[in-house]
């Protein structure tokens, strides 16, 4: 379950639902009734918390998702987007991550979720992370 106050509008998350899960964009939050208004790619429906999970960091939704570059490093994988920088030491592992923009440079050693990677993104840049329309 994700914590209300760790998402904003924009960010990426999923949505547990009869089952079935998909992928969601936050629209809008209520604080108040602890609900989630999220567009599922059909429509915009709000969902309470216990139907909102995280979702996990992954080569795929960085480059897929959210229109990063990669390339090959002696020492890992380094993902572009702009000025922007993540390192990731062991491919395939996001548990050990160092991402920049300019001199603000930042070191993790817990795996990291879509959406805090979005608002660590807007934290450093002011630009949200947005998701990355796709190419029919």
């Amino acid at each position: 379950m994700v914590k209300i106050t760790d998402l904003k509008q924009g960010d990426i998350v999923k949505i547990i639902e009869d089952n079935s899960e998909r992928e969601g964009v936050v629209n809008s939050i209520d604080r108040n009734d602890n609900k989630v208004c999220i567009n599922n790619g059909i429509q915009e429906f709000w969902y309470p918390l216990e139907q909102i999970a995280p979702m996990p960091l992954t080569e795929d939704r960085l480059i897929n998702t959210l229109g990063f570059e990669r390339e090959e490093m002696d020492n890992g994988v380094k993902y572009k987007k702009g000025p922007f920088r993540i390192v990731v030491q062991d491919p395939g592992n996001y548990t050990n991550i160092e991402m920049w923009y300019r001199e603000d440079r930042r070191h993790f050693n817990h795996p990291l979720y879509i959406h805090e990677l979005q608002n660590l993104h807007l934290s450093m840049t002011k630009v949200h992370l947005e998701k990355v329309s796709t190419k029919h």
